[in-house]
C-alpha cells in the first residue's frame, strides 16, 4: 500500500471545482457507487469553500487505499486562521459564523465514516475525514495495543516519496521502522523500498540486529537512515535504535524524551557498535516519529489538550506547525491503549 498523501493548497476559490472533480474520479477508480461518490463531492465543496470562506486557505491532503474490508479515502485538511471556540458548537446543523444554512461541518460529520476535528484559538484548524465505499461501515477500534497513524507526502513536485514506514505485529509484541531514503526522487523511494521489504522479512528481534540486516539488503542502493522501535509485551519495555536524522520521542503524559540516533548512512557506513536504548513501555504513551522533512523545535504541550486526541490529529497539527516543504516529509504518531 503506497502511505503516501497528496497535497494541494487551496487558496483561490477557482482550485474547488478541479479538486471536486479529480476525487470524484478517484472514487469512481475505487468503486464507489454514483450516490456515495456525490457524497464525497459535498464532503470536498464544503471543506474546501470553508478553507477559503474563514482560514484564507489551506492544505487538503488526501490519499485513497483499501484496508481489507473496503475502500477508503483518507482526508486532511489544514488551516493556520483565526480557529474555532467551540468545536461542539459548530458541529451542530443551523450554526454558523457568516450568513449561510450553516450545515456545512454537521454535513461532513454525518457523510464520513470518521470524522475528527482540533481547532485552537488564533492557531488555526485541523480534521481528519475518513470516506469508504460504504457509508454505513464503522470504524473498529485497535486490538494490538497500539493506535497508530502516520502523515507522509512527498517533495513537492516528485511522483514517489523517499520516505517510508512499516509496524509488524505479533503475539510478543510490535515493531515499527521509519526510514528515509537519501535524498528524494526515485532513487530515495527505491532505497526506503528495499528497507522496508528487508524489515518486512527480519525474524530479529533486537533493533540493532534488525538495522544491520536492512543494512546487508540495501548496499546497491542510494542508502537512507532509519530508527527501529521495538515493544516486547512480555518485558514491558521499548527497545529503540537508529541511524542517521530520524527524530523520535515518547510522551508520558506532559513529559517527553528524545532518542538520539548514531550518525551513519544505511546500506553505505554504520557504526560497528550500536546499542538501543530500553525504556520503560506503559499504557498513554505517545510516540512521535518523522524524518528531516519537519524541523525538530516543536512542543506538543504547546497545543492545549492535543495529546487526547487521536494519532492522526497529532500527527497533521504537527506537520500542519513544522514541514519545511524541501524534502519529502513523513510523521508517525502512535498511542499505547
Amino acid at each position: 500500500m503506497d502511505n503516501t498523501f497528496s497535497v494541494y493548497k487551496i487558496d483561490d476559490r477557482s482550485l474547488i471545482a478541479f479538486i471536486k472533480r479529480e476525487i470524484h474520479n478517484l472514487a469512481l477508480q475505487l468503486g464507489f457507487k454514483a450516490h456515495r461518490a456525490a457524497e464525497t463531492d459535498i464532503i470536498i465543496a464544503e471543506l474546501t469553500s470553508n478553507l477559503i470562506k474563514y482560514a484564507d486557505g489551506g492544505d487538503l491532503l488526501y490519499r485513497a487505499h483499501h484496508n481489507g474490508s473496503c475502500n477508503v479515502i483518507e482526508i486532511y485538511c489544514l488551516d493556520k486562521g483565526t480557529g474555532i471556540d467551540n468545536v461542539a458548537k459548530i458541529m451542530k446543523d443551523g450554526y454558523s459564523t457568516s450568513s449561510t444554512l450553516g450545515q456545512g461541518i454537521g454535513a461532513i460529520k454525518r457523510l464520513s465514516n470518521d470524522f475528527q476535528i482540533y481547532s485552537m484559538r488564533g492557531w488555526g484548524t485541523v480534521q481528519y475525514i475518513k470516506i469508504c465505499d460504504k457509508a454505513d461501515v464503522t470504524v473498529p477500534n485497535s486490538t494490538t495495543g497500539l493506535d497508530i497513524a502516520g502523515v507522509s507526502v512527498n517533495y513537492p513536485g516528485e511522483r514517489l516519496c523517499g520516505d517510508g514506514y512499516h509496524i509488524k505485529y505479533s503475539r510478543k509484541g510490535f515493531q515499527i521502522f521509519l526510514g528515509d531514503g537519501l535524498g528524494h526522487g526515485a532513487k530515495a523511494h527505491e532505497a526506503v523500498e528495499q528497507a522496508v521489504k528487508a524489515f518486512k522479512q527480519c525474524a530479529e528481534t533486537d533493533p540493532e540486529a534488525v538495522l544491520r540486516h536492512v543494512h546487508e539488503h540495501v548496499k546497491k542502493s542510494r542508502g537512507l537512515v532509519a530508527t527501529i522501535a521495538i515493544v516486547d509485551y512480555e518485558a514491558e519495555t521499548w527497545n529503540i535504535c537508529g541511524i542517521g536524522n530520524i527524530n523520535t520521542r515518547i510522551y508520558n503524559g506532559l513529559d517527553s524524551k528524545t532518542y538520539t540516533p548514531y550518525n551513519g548512512i544505511i546500506g553505505h557506513n554504520i557504526p560497528r557498535t550500536i546499542n538501543s536504548t530500553i525504556v520503560p513501555y506503559q499504557k498513554h504513551q505517545v510516540i512521535i516519529m518523522h524524518s528531516d522533512g519537519l524541523r525538530t523545535r516543536w512542543n506538543l504541550n504547546e497545543l492545549t489538550s492535543i495529546i487526547k486526541h487521536s494519532p492522526g490529529i497529532i500527527a497533521s497539527a504537527l506537520y500542519k506547525d513544522n514541514v519545511r516543504g524541501t524534502d519529502d516529509a513523513t510523521i508517525l504518531v502512535g498511542k499505547i491503549i
